[in-house]
């Protein structure tokens, strides 16, 4: 990890902890988990936002008065808007794709859940997920939620993450496996 990566991660970390616990404290926590999915569409769709996030161009009156614009647009909990509106007047907006992603983790660790990201070549299907759940459920003794994602180039299999353990069954590693040992050879 970068360090700048790992600082924006330390930083989104510790707000996310703060939010969390006056979200659980005030019985909020559904509302918080509407709002990071509405965050995480808005911040996906919007390239406005995006910049406004990651952009230094622009002073800490401005993004706060357009931080403040959208929360309300979005109609986001007193607790969120208030996190976006001290974001903003720290210059720390920038952290905040990492601050959904903290809070996503926080809040499945409350229900006892799981996030397993797995990528394979094509889309899952329903019926594919679901097995998958299943598995991964009886190997880590958790409720699993799936983060699928595609990527064409891995040919075929999956690979799979969950928490700090990997499982790569994709072609393209093992066809990269039989190259090295064919190197090794000759």
């Amino acid at each position: 990890m970068s360090e700048p990566a790992s600082i924006s991660s330390g930083i989104a970390q510790r707000y996310a902890t703060a939010v969390f616990e006056l979200a659980k404290e005030g019985k909020k926590l559904k509302a918080l988990e509407t709002d990071l999915g509405a965050l995480e569409v808005a911040i996906a769709d919007s390239d406005d936002l995006r910049a406004l996030l990651n952009s230094p161009i622009y002073t800490r009156e401005e993004q706060g008065a357009a931080i403040a614009a959208v929360a309300k647009k979005m109609k986001l909990s007193p607790t969120m808007t208030n996190t976006l509106a001290l974001l903003a007047s720290k210059r720390r907006l920038f952290v905040l794709p990492q601050l959904v992603k903290a809070l996503r983790e926080q809040l499945a660790e409350e229900r006892g859940e799981v996030t397993a990201e797995v990528v394979s070549a094509k889309a899952l299907t329903k019926a594919q997920s679901d097995k998958l759940a299943k598995t991964l459920k009886e190997q880590v003794g958790k409720a699993v939620t799936i983060n699928a994602t595609v990527d064409e180039s891995i040919i075929g299999g999956l690979i799979v993450k969950v928490g700090s353990k990997m499982i790569d069954t994709s072609i393209k590693s093992k066809l990269s496996a039989l190259q090295n040992t064919m190197k090794e050879v000759g």
